[in-house]
């Protein structure tokens, strides 16, 4: 399949942050591009401004005449998110229309480039946009595909100006649905591969299964960048000639010498079997930041970037919207916004806070993701959560899931330690908070539609 032989792009779940990324990509070349999406959100918004028709109904009256008359030129582009139902999706399948997922799509743009491809059940898109980063800052022509806003190019995608003789692709490897098993990278960094999405993989072993199927995608004579605290069966079934260096905060063939906090500043030395680079600072604060800016930073050195170059561009690298963003600072209170999801994500999140500030009053409103992950790490959500002085529980967003009885944030907030815990509504979280302002750091924790109160609470913050 050749992209080029397609007139028309139309999305299926347009808004995602993968998706848009490869709609930004479409519309750059060129193509005319559609989408529907069932929630007009500021990213979506985005995709209007810059010149793409989106709708939010999921109407056949809605889509394009171009893509109606002309069927063997359209390629349509699903993400996983779409439900069976979806009336647009069922037409699409019956007229014979080329359906690809998003992955699929990857897969086929970076099939002939230089892939670097991030994986892992959390950290890939800090990861990755930290890889884009260092490369950017450097010079390096690259296109890069991310699973986030990165706050110094204020974008999800990279172009490269063609400079290169094989294009260069930064893309964050997602696990969801199997997708990155449509990627063959040059350099493989995997963060982590704990449980998680057991709705698609049943259990950890499936997964683990999985991870290995992508890591023997590497191509010969390329790198794997594996996080050592990792199950050590991941390697099982890495090509011969793969280079494969391990990397941890503590230990591994790289790792991080004299870690140092100074206000938000991670201040620390690199130990790499590449080569070692002293007095590095990073701005984005966290352990699992700077664990994150070890590998990129890895990664910078296959590409040979200078330690002059990777210096400076971990010190200028601003982060991601929405991973540890400080969104307000002002009137003896601090408010952070962070997408962590997971367990091991919250523990990272909590760990790091505590760090910057040790004896601070802190409190955190969740928002659980998905039914099935709340019921596989009850216990473990619970026990991260516990390390806040306070806790607010939000309902499940439920994405993609219809509702299982009996798991609900109520059946969390019972599991939780910590000494002042509470389930509030949604609707009701920016008129409780105005009432309830005995906390010096804030932080709303989540993976669903909780970002829609940031402005409202950071408004709230200010008349403090």
């Amino acid at each position: 399949m050749r992209l080029e032989d397609y007139r028309y792009i139309y999305f299926l779940g347009i808004g995602g942050i993968g998706m848009s990324a490869i709609a930004r990509w479409f519309h750059a070349k060129g193509f005319p591009v559609w989408g529907y999406d069932k929630t007009r959100t500021p990213l979506t918004e985005a995709l209007e401004q810059e010149g793409i028709i989106v709708h939010y109904d999921d109407d056949m009256a809605n889509l394009p005449q171009e893509i109606l008359e002309d069927k063997e030129n359209t390629l349509v582009i699903l993400t996983p998110a779409i439900p069976a139902e979806h009336s647009e999706w069922n037409y699409l399948k019956s007229q014979g229309y080329t359906i690809k997922k998003r992955s699929e799509v990857l897969g086929i743009i970076t099939a002939n480039a230089f892939t670097i491809a991030v994986a892992g059940t959390h950290g890939k898109t800090t990861t990755s946009s930290m890889v884009t980063h260092l490369l950017h800052h450097a010079g390096v022509d690259a296109s890069a595909f991310l699973g986030g806003i990165a706050t110094n190019i204020n974008s999800n995608l990279l172009i490269s100006k063609g400079e290169r003789e094989q294009e260069l692709v930064v893309v964050e490897a997602d696990e969801y649905d199997r997708s990155f098993l449509t990627l063959f990278p040059d350099i493989a960094i995997v963060t982590s591969a704990d449980p998680d999405h057991l709705d698609i993989y049943g259990d950890g072993e499936e997964l683990i299964r999985t991870f290995q199927r992508f890591m023997s995608q590497i191509k010969p004579g390329g790198y794997l960048l594996l996080n050592k605290n990792t199950d050590p069966r991941l390697t099982a079934q890495i090509q011969p000639g793969v280079h494969v260096i391990s990397y941890s905060l503590d230990s591994g063939d790289a790792h991080i010498q004299n870690l140092s906090i100074d206000g938000r500043w991670f201040k620390f030395d690199v130990v790499s079997p590449l080569h070692n680079i002293g007095s590095l600072q990073l701005g984005v604060p966290g352990f699992h930041n700077a664990e994150n800016v070890l590998a990129a930073t890895l990664a910078a050195q296959i590409l040979q970037v200078p330690e002059d170059q990777i210096r400076s561009g971990v010190e200028s690298y601003k982060g991601v919207k929405r991973r540890f963003e400080f969104v307000y600072e002002g009137n003896g209170k601090v408010y952070l916004d962070d997408y962590a999801h997971h367990p091991k994500e919250i523990d990272a999140f909590m760990s790091s806070l505590r760090a910057l500030y040790p004896n601070k009053r802190i409190k955190v409103i969740f928002q659980p993701h998905l039914f099935t992950r709340t019921r596989d790490f009850a216990h473990e959500f619970a026990e991260s959560l516990s390390k806040a002085d306070e806790v607010v529980l939000l309902d499940i967003y439920p994405a993609r899931e219809k509702p299982i009885p009996g798991v609900t944030s109520a059946m969390l907030l019972e599991r939780i330690s910590c000494p002042a815990k509470s389930l509030i509504s949604k609707a009701e979280i920016v008129d409780n908070l105005a009432l309830n302002t005995d906390f010096d750091v804030l932080a709303t924790v989540g993976a669903g539609d909780i970002d829609t109160l940031v402005k409202p609470i950071k408004n709230i913050l200010e008349k403090v």
